[in-house]
């Protein structure tokens, strides 16, 4: 009888120890899951705007607002806080130039950064935001 109580506080313990490991191994891949797709949105949309940037009578503002479309149709909640960034004339093969554009994006990570500020109490992982950054470059018509 002694026995048997003493292997059930165990797994008690066992069960005690492993959940919240296996939680938050859970969890990360939901957020690295989610980082990616950001990630993803973020890097299509440079490339949209690439597209509109490399048409000659296209605007600085009319690349960002393709953008800022894409990101907010790729249901990026702060995508009127992403920075962008438009160079026209970046050197290409030989003679011709090529439009770059940048997009810097917050992302703040959901479960994880509370986590890290359990974990260490000084860790400057789990504070703030992190930035993402995709660039997107297309050679110029004409």
């Amino acid at each position: 009888m002694k026995r048997i109580r003493n292997q059930r506080g165990a797994a008690l313990l066992e069960t005690a120890i492993t959940l919240p490991l296996v939680l938050l191994v859970t969890v990360s891949i939901f957020e690295f899951g989610r980082a990616y797709q950001t990630w993803q949105v973020i890097t299509n949309a440079a490339r949209e705007g690439a597209r509109v940037a490399v048409i000659a009578a296209s605007t600085d503002g009319q690349v960002s607002a393709a953008v800022r479309d894409y990101m907010t149709s790729g249901q990026l909640p702060a995508a009127t806080t992403a920075a962008i960034t438009v160079e026209r004339t970046v050197p290409f093969s030989g003679s011709n130039t090529a439009s770059r554009v940048t997009v810097g994006y917050p992302f703040n990570f959901t479960v994880l950064n509370p986590v890290m500020r359990l974990v260490r109490r000084g860790s400057t992982t789990g504070q703030g935001t992190t930035t993402m950054t995709s660039q997107a470059l297309m050679r110029n018509e004409g």
